[in-house]
Formats: C-alpha cells, structure tokens, sequence
C-alpha cells in the first residue's frame, strides 16, 4: 500500500518563482505542484486554499488515528475475526432516535446516476431525466491534476447555470435544461491523498480537497438555485466504521460555522460499500444525524470489501464475479437490513447501480439487457429501497417506471416499507458464505476487464464501457482480489470440467492470451498507443503480490502524479 510518506520526496519538486512567472497565490504552509492554468486558479483562490488547508490541520490527525484503526481491524481479521455488530453501541442500536427529517428538496430519488465530473457528463447527466447526478471525485475518476480542477470548473459552472460544452466533432452545443437533476457531489475516501497540494510538507487529503474546494465556490448559490435553502448535497464513500462519519460530521459542522448557515444543512448519504461498515449502520447514521439523508447499497465495492475482509480465509473463497448478484444470501441480507436501519431512522435507503449500458447494434441484445435491468430494479422496489442508480441515461427511463409504478405515486418509502422482518438478521445471516462455482472464462473475463480498465485510468478516463457494461474502480477491484485470491489459495476451476488449479504458470498464460484477445478487439493501433503493456504490468504485480493491498488505485496514482516546476507563489 502506498502511504502518504511516498509523496514527500518527489522526484521533481517545485522550484522558487522568479520574478514576473505566474504562479498560484498560497497561503503559508500551502504548496501546489500541479499545472499552472488560468482558470484553474479561479478555483485555487488563496481564500479557498485558506478553507482547504484550516479543514487540513484541524481534522489531519483525527484521520491518521482512523486510518490506523483500519490498519488495527485488518490484522484482527487476518488473524482469523470476523467483522460483527459492536456491543458497546448496543445502546445506539436499540435506541428510538431519528435524523433530522429529509430535506423536501431531495424527498424524490427514485432513479439518481453516476459519472465523472467530466463537462459533457455534468451537463448530460443534470438533462438526463434522473432526481440526482452524484458527481464523482472518486470511483469513476482518474484523479489527475487536470481531471479534479476541471471537474471543479464544471461543478462551479453547473451550479451557476452557465455550463456549456461545444462538441466539435459534431457541431453541437449542449446546455442545461430548465429542469434538472439535483446535485450530489462524491468527494475521494479518507485513504486517499491529493498529492499535487501539499499542506504543512505533506499531501493534502483528497476529500478534503474535493468538498473543501466545492463547497468553498458553490455552497452560497446552491442553496438559492437547487437545495431550497439548504444543501449543498453529498455522497461519502468507503467507511469502515462510524468513527470515520464522526469526522464527516464534524467537517460539516466546521464548514456551516465557518459560511455562517444553520447547522444540518449540509446533508450526505453514506455508501454502506465495505463489509465492516454494514455492521456499524445504525451508528453511522448516528453520526451524522443532523446532516444524513440516507444510506446506499454500494454493491460493487461491497464484493470487493468481502474478498478484501477475508484475504486470509480460504473458505470464504469467492465464485466468479458474475454469480455474487443480489441473489446470494449475504449479499440480499445486507440490503434488507440497510432498508430496515434507514427507514427507522426516517431516511432514504438507495439501491444498487445498474452498469448496464445500450447496446446499439443489437436490438434483441439491447432488450435482454434492459428486462435485467428491469427484473432487478423491481427487487429493489419491493424490498423497500426509495431509489435506485443508472450508469447511463438510456436506463432512466426503465428504472424510473418501475420504481413509480410501484410507490403508489409516493416520493419515496420510508414510512410505508419499515420491513421489521429484517431486523432479526443476524451476524450469520451478512457473513454467509457465497455460492457458486469458479471457471477459467471467469479467470479471464477479470484479466480481461482488470487490464483494460487499468489502462484508462492510467490515461485519464476512470468510467470505461467494456463487454456492454460501464466498470469503474470497484468492478476492477473485484477482477484484482479475486484472481489474488484465487491464486494464493490455488483454488480449483470446478465450473467447467476443466478441473484445473489456479497456479503462477497457468495466470501467466492467461495474461498472454487475454493481452492478445485485447489488442485484437481494441486494433493494433489504439493497442500501441494506449497504456496497455503498463497496466498489464501493474495489474500482474498486483494479483501475484505476497501481501493484498488495500486498493489498485494507490498503487496505480503514482503513475498519474505529475509535478509541474511552477506552482505555488507567495505574494
């Protein structure tokens, strides 16, 4: 795992301004390595850095502690623990207590989609028919410096209703409509660094770039133009525990003094997404009680954290990535006693994504896809679930008539769906085993999707369309565990009559064979002009690595980290 020490030394570090080069204007302590552009530095304002940097030093130490908390948790599970409910928060879950009531602005989310905070997708996704966009600083970015202050540009432009994009290609203009999605904005987990800022000597850290710098530009005319006075609206990823929420909260109440609005009115919903933290719900909602709108079903990171969780549990082995759905006992467990816990505590409980995308040149295909779609969004609905996620607008339509087909015209279900049957889950009940079995095409599909993904990010896209599904950093996560896993503990392909063991010789020939598959779907040009071989390379690390690390992109962002020798000025 990279830490945060990798980043303070770097190779190229920034030189003194001389007279007359521009640089961006810091506060003392506050170092930019990243690019100078002009309109960039509207958003790196020196009283914005002042706001990033006070989030910075107040809040730094609290998430070290937290973070070696994870470290501690890992140990304890790999030293053969299991993650369950604490009793000394007994008292928080059994309580009668509710969060503040959901804000009438965001009552209505049936149907919210994802996506980078790329400027087509910001103006796409706000037109697209959905009741959320959530913007994306994390899964479905590749944080490059060009990425994240663009995205800045694009959220600032959004919420002042000035967005455009000229596509010159086709000679088109696209703009907001009168009518748009409300905006969620998912700021970067705890664990990862901004490592173009540097604060005090060291990385800043990215959420804290990511909401201090969105909220800093944008909080005053969201409130007038989208949150009815209150907002702005977030999505907090990747927690383990509540102690983790405490600091969101926290963070929120520090920024509401600081721009002088009434407390609770930044709200977020917290994406349940790793396995420890579907045991610490009720006290993450606890949490963050003045500021929560609700919890929702990562799923994607959710398989990911199972894998993680139990790296050093070898029968707790997972089947191919296709057979772990919603099906599986563990996995509908985990949804139904998030909609019981949020519902009791009087806010949204949110499906999981739907990452089909249209397939255009295959019309009998297309409609399979969608009746998937359909099939599974009506699980969520009758299970209780007040909305769902779309990876693309071709789905809103679908998800959207099940789900008001089925709320009887209801903004969402929170009083109607209570589902007391799931509050008698037990530890058992979330940790099941999963069921299935493991093939070689399984092995290769996550060769296959891991490399290609990898390759993207590496060049700046972290949302990439493959085999008619959109993957993002969770789904390349699955792909990376697994094939560890399987290979540590040489698991047997038994899905297929082959009978085979997953071994060094056998991967290596897979990697060669699906390196050779890619270059003939992609062509040989795009194949030599992408970053193919060196995410080959870095994925192949990865899965043969001694030790699991804890996530593929930290390893992954020094490959995209670029020091620019002006930065930063002092005037």
């Amino acid at each position: 795992m990279v830490s945060f020490e990798t980043f303070l030394t770097p190779t190229n570090t920034v030189q003194k301004k001389s007279s007359g080069i521009i640089g961006y204007d810091v506060p003392e302590g506050v170092d930019i390595r990243g690019r100078y552009d002009p309109e960039f530095s509207k958003i790196l304002t020196r009283d914005a850095l002042t706001f990033v940097a006070d989030l910075q030093r107040e809040f730094r130490n609290h998430i070290k502690y937290a973070m070696e908390c994870r470290r501690e948790a890992k140990m304890r599970y790999n030293n053969g623990s299991l993650p369950g409910f604490d009793p000394a928060t007994k008292y928080i879950r059994e309580g009668e207590w509710v969060c503040a009531p959901v804000p009438h602005a965001v009552a209505d989310r049936r149907v919210e989609i994802t996506g980078p905070v790329e400027r087509k997708m910001v103006i796409n996704a706000l037109n697209s028919g959905a009741k959320v966009f959530m913007a994306d600083f994390e899964d479905a970015l590749s944080p490059s410096w060009e990425n994240l202050m663009r995205g800045h540009v694009n959220l600032r432009d959004a919420v002042n209703g000035t967005i455009t994009f000229h596509d010159q290609a086709r000679n088109k203009v696209y703009k907001l409509n009168d009518e748009i999605a409300k905006l969620f904005v998912r700021p970067r987990g705890w664990h990862l660094p901004e490592a173009h800022i540097f604060i005090d000597g060291e990385p800043a850290t990215g959420c804290l770039v990511d909401f201090g710098l969105y909220f800093f530009h944008n909080y005053a005319n969201f409130r007038k133009t989208q949150g009815q006075g209150l907002g702005p609206f977030f999505y907090l990823p990747k927690m383990e525990h509540s102690r983790e929420a405490r600091i969101w909260n926290n963070v929120f109440e520090r920024a509401e003094r600081w721009a002088g609005i009434e407390k609770g009115s930044i709200r977020a919903t917290v994406l349940i997404e790793t396995l420890p933290a579907v045991f610490q719900m009720n006290e993450i909602l606890y949490e963050l009680r003045d500021h929560s709108v609700g919890l929702n079903c990562g799923r994607w990171d959710y398989i990911f954290s199972y894998v993680k969780t139990f790296q050093a549990h070898p029968d707790r082995l997972l089947p191919d990535r296709v057979q772990v759905g919603m099906a599986q006992h563990f996995m509908r467990s985990y949804s139904d006693l998030l909609i019981h816990t949020c519902h009791k505590r009087g806010v949204h409980a949110m499906g999981g994504m739907a990452a089909q995308i249209p397939i255009r040149d295959d019309r009998a295909a297309n409609e399979a896809a969608l009746e998937l779609v359909r099939k599974d969004k009506l699980r969520e609905v009758k299970a209780g679930h007040d909305g769902t996620w779309a990876a693309h607008p071709g789905l809103i339509p679908a998800c959207m008539e099940v789900f008001t087909n089925n709320m009887a015209n209801a903004p969402n279900q929170i009083h109607s769906m209570k589902r007391p049957d799931a509050s008698v889950l037990t530890e058992e009940d979330l940790l099941q085993r999963p069921r299935g079995v493991r093939t070689m095409e399984g092995l290769r599909l996550n060769t296959r999707v891991g490399i290609q993904y990898l390759a993207a990010w590496m060049t700046g896209a972290g949302s990439v369309p493959l085999y008619n599904l959109m993957e993002d950093a969770a789904t390349a996560e699955i792909s990376r565990v697994q094939n560890w896993q399987w290979l540590k503990y040489g698991v047997e392909l038994d899905g297929d009559g082959l009978g085979v063991k997953v071994n060094l010789e056998l991967f290596g020939r897979v990697v060669e064979e699906e390196m050779a598959r890619i270059e003939r779907e992609v062509g040989k040009e795009k194949f030599k002009k992408g970053m193919y071989k060196e995410a080959c390379k870095l994925f192949t690390r990865q899965c043969t690595a001694p030790v699991l690390d804890d996530f593929l992109t930290l390893d992954a962002y020094n490959n995209i980290v670029m020091y620019h020798p002006i930065g930063s000025s002092r005037l």
